[in-house]
């Protein structure tokens, strides 16, 4: 396995622009950690590229949202149900398939309906809620 590291070299943010701004890119370190990596090859594109595609499909990962996740359980649900969404139903417009059909993973172009149908399978029956805790009085 070869695996390397991009390191980004930011400076200071501008004052005025300090709390919406990045800070500017001032350069960038190739660093090898295992293997022998294709220096040419070593980019952080790939992450970038499926971090722009999550916040531009999820608006819980957009910047400055009102959409957020109550809890983190909640959050890693989404991102989970984001990623079988992603590579099982959402069709590739270069590879024109799923990319879970062009890794060989899947044959068939799956839907919504049988990714809720996975969920309900792995969580079971509804179970029957219990009684309503009293109500307190002020």
């Amino acid at each position: 396995m070869d695996y390397a590291q991009l390191v980004k070299i930011y400076g200071e943010p501008r004052q005025a622009e300090a709390h919406y701004s990045p800070a500017i890119c001032l350069g960038a370190k190739k660093e090898p950690r295992i293997g022998n990596p294709k220096w040419k090859h070593i980019s952080t594109s790939h992450v970038e590229r499926s971090n722009l595609s999550m916040r531009m499909h999820m608006r819980r990962f957009t910047r400055l949202t009102n959409a957020h996740s109550k809890r983190f359980a909640n959050h890693c649900h989404m991102a989970a149900i984001y990623t079988l969404w992603y590579n099982f139903v959402s069709i590739n417009s270069a590879v024109k398939m799923t990319p879970a059909m062009a890794a060989g993973v899947s044959d068939t172009l799956w839907s919504m309906v049988d990714i809720v149908a996975l969920m309900d399978e792995a969580e079971g029956p509804a179970k029957k809620r219990g009684p309503y805790k009293p109500r307190r009085s002020a």
